[in-house]
């Protein structure tokens, strides 16, 4: 279901092309892309298997974990030719704490015109515009992998220190199996007491 790595240990890569998205971001930040290893998604541990390995959209999987919605702020963003780009984090609503951190590209014009004009008014994560929008639509991960939080990573997501970080590059096809979204998502830390 899930496209892994070959059953060899993960390597780490300079430039994964499944990094491609977050070194866009870096690049414009003049910053190296941090260290990255793929995983096959049995070496996702737990509680982060759980909120990575499946075929659902982020925002609905981290609401249902933290029982909240969750909110979105930009950090930037860009716009191309038939797609937006942005950089983001997630948070549940009513806290400061963000959970997720992520770099989308998302192809507007494959998205309906109400469900496009709410991704541009940057107010909800696409995941929750998707299910509020009712677009017909298919999440596929594509890789996951642990990351070394450096300084950008570590600030975003308010850690006290940096550390070893989980996450996945996933793609959201619609029903005709056109692009509606490339992103990259990284975990904040769990809480191992925080009930899945």
């Amino acid at each position: 279901m899930f496209a892994t790595a070959s059953k060899a240990s993960p390597q780490t890569e300079h430039l994964p092309s499944w990094g491609a998205l977050l070194e866009r971001f870096y690049a414009r930040l003049n910053l190296p892309l941090p260290s990255m290893a793929r995983l096959l998604d049995q070496d996702v541990p737990e509680p982060y298997r759980r909120l990575l390995v499946h075929s659902h959209d982020m925002t609905p999987t981290l609401e249902g974990f933290y029982r909240q919605p969750m909110c979105i702020a930009v950090l930037s963003r860009e716009r191309e030719e038939g797609a937006y780009l942005r950089e983001v984090i997630l948070k549940p609503a009513g806290e400061a704490r963000p959970v997720e951190y992520g770099v989308i590209r998302i192809c507007l014009d494959n998205l309906p015109a109400t469900a496009r004009q709410r991704v541009l008014e940057e107010e909800r994560p696409l995941g929750n515009i998707l299910q509020t929008e009712a677009v017909p639509h298919l999440s596929w991960p594509q890789a996951f992998f642990r990351v070394d939080a450096d300084s950008h990573m570590t600030r975003v997501l308010r850690l006290r220190q940096p550390g070893v970080l989980y996450g996945r590059r996933n793609i959201l096809l619609d029903g005709s199996h056109r692009l509606l979204a490339d992103v990259l998502e990284v975990l904040a830390p769990v809480d191992n007491t925080q009930p899945l």
